[in-house]
């Protein structure tokens, strides 16, 4: 037997550390927890992702009646990334949140299983690493890769 720790790289940031790039996205990210429709959970999430071609997608939270089955918001942008601008490469995206006082989350917000494993897909198909930013209130995480949120991963290329 062998143990193998696992470590994942993240670095934290005020928000006037970040560059004018990483701050647009953070606040487009902020912004679309407002185009949350979230009566069931209270849980607002916005994403936005830059993409290579200089375009950024955004999205936000959809639930509906037979809540669970609404979208996340960083599947809401990605996928339509993916339908708006085919073959486009993603480089980074970023994931704000607001609780259910309304008020931003204290705590940076990371995506469910679900969202990472298809944020992964896009981070393979735009061969290199797609830098992440996990928003909250106050701080700021920067992940390099999308695989550092999930370091056992499953593609097809494993």
């Amino acid at each position: 037997m062998k143990d193998i720790q696992i470590t994942v790289p993240v670095t934290e940031y005020a928000y006037g550390e970040l560059t004018d790039a990483q701050r647009g996205l953070v606040d487009l990210a902020r912004q679309y927890t407002f185009n949350s429709y979230s009566p069931y959970s209270h849980f607002s999430v916005g994403a936005a992702i830059r993409l290579d071609n200089g375009e950024v997608v955004c999205g936000a939270n959809q639930e509906n009646a037979a809540f669970p089955s609404g979208t996340c918001a960083e599947r809401s942008a990605c996928y339509s990334a993916g339908a708006r601008f085919p073959g486009a490469k993603f480089e980074s995206i970023a994931i704000a949140a607001r609780g259910v006082d309304g008020e931003p989350t204290v705590a940076p917000c990371a995506p469910c299983g679900a969202c990472r494993q298809a944020l992964l897909e896009y981070e393979v198909l735009a061969g290199h690493d797609v830098e992440v930013l996990l928003v909250g209130r106050d701080v700021i995480y920067r992940l390099p890769s999308v695989k550092s949120l999930l370091p056992l991963a499953f593609t097809e290329i494993n």
